[in-house]
């Protein structure tokens, strides 16, 4: 009710003792407009699919108005998400998807973008980047659904994922050399990682936006279905992770992560080190006497 009273008074309307009807009219209607502004969801919701998926969070990008792009707004909500993520215990796979028609993330917000002085960019980018870095780090996998359009620091986004499934009509690009500035939230690293270092470079330095087909061909994306279809794909792969132990499916990508970045003694010792932690939980028992007892496991994340 506090954050009423405050919206009343910045409307230049006051509360009390008013005996017209007028008046009274008046205040219903600035009321009623200050629960609508107080109930208005920001531009990223996240939301915990029920059973028989509880365990699946879905992260979805709300800013139709601007085509999803990031702005400061957004950049809040996606690190608050994130948060949430790391803080909930329950959650074993995340899907980042749109609620926009046609549109995963048109990049970076430049209207905002133009507004800012040189250090406020700077700030905003290295902190664009650290979230996105954040979001790659989550012990749990992450998959992007993408249909429509992955432009700039939409398609970091998609690229800090795990995985990627992308509708037919899905278009990509980074085109921030056609600005006379470079990917700054991670493009330039993740994509060389991912189709290689010379592809990566034709695609940076043209800025040039390929499609759904040659996405999937060159590994940006792991499906690429028809249009509509990519949060459908989305879901059965999070279903079939979800059904995995919790902890083996955390080690796995903890494995695979750390294990590329370094040299193959060095990867095997980072395997040995995430093997020795599924080695003693109840998951490991449970398997075991799933098999056995020719059933389904009912893992818990122990």
């Amino acid at each position: 009710m506090l954050g009423l009273r405050r919206l009343l008074v910045v409307s230049g309307r006051h509360a009390p003792e008013v005996t017209s009807a007028c008046a009274a009219s008046s205040h219903s209607a600035v009321f009623f407009r200050a629960l609508q502004i107080l109930a208005q969801p920001g531009p990223v919701r996240l939301h915990k699919l029920s059973a028989p998926d509880t365990g699946i969070v879905e992260l979805r990008l709300e800013r139709p108005e601007a085509k999803n792009a990031i702005g400061k707004e957004m950049l809040h909500g996606l690190r608050s998400a994130i948060q949430e993520v790391v803080a909930d215990t329950a959650a074993n796979v995340v899907l980042v998807a749109s609620s926009v028609p046609k549109v995963f993330c048109a990049g970076a917000d430049l209207k905002e973008r133009r507004l800012m002085g040189p250090t406020e960019v700077r700030d905003f980018v290295n902190s664009l980047r650290s979230t996105f870095s954040s979001f790659e780090a989550l012990s749990i996998p992450t998959i992007a659904v993408v249909e429509g359009v992955a432009f700039g620091g939409g398609l970091e986004l998609a690229l800090s994922c795990d995985l990627r499934i992308c509708g037919e009509d899905a278009k990509f690009s980074l085109p921030e050399t056609g600005l006379a500035i470079i990917p700054g939230a991670g493009g330039t690293q993740r994509l060389p990682r991912i189709v290689g270092r010379s592809r990566a470079k034709e695609l940076i330095f043209t800025g040039r936006r390929f499609d759904a087909v040659e996405a999937a061909t060159m590994g940006v994306v792991n499906y690429c279905v028809p249009a509509g279809e990519a949060y459908q794909k989305a879901l059965e792969l999070a279903r079939e992770i979800n059904q995995k132990g919790p902890v083996a499916v955390k080690m796995a990508k903890k494995a695979i992560n750390q294990g590329a970045e370094v040299d193959m003694p060095s990867a095997l010792a980072v395997e040995e080190e995430c093997y020795e932690q599924v080695l003693h939980t109840q998951d490991r028992l449970e398997g075991l006497a799933a098999f056995a007892e020719k059933r389904k496991p009912v893992y818990k994340g122990k």
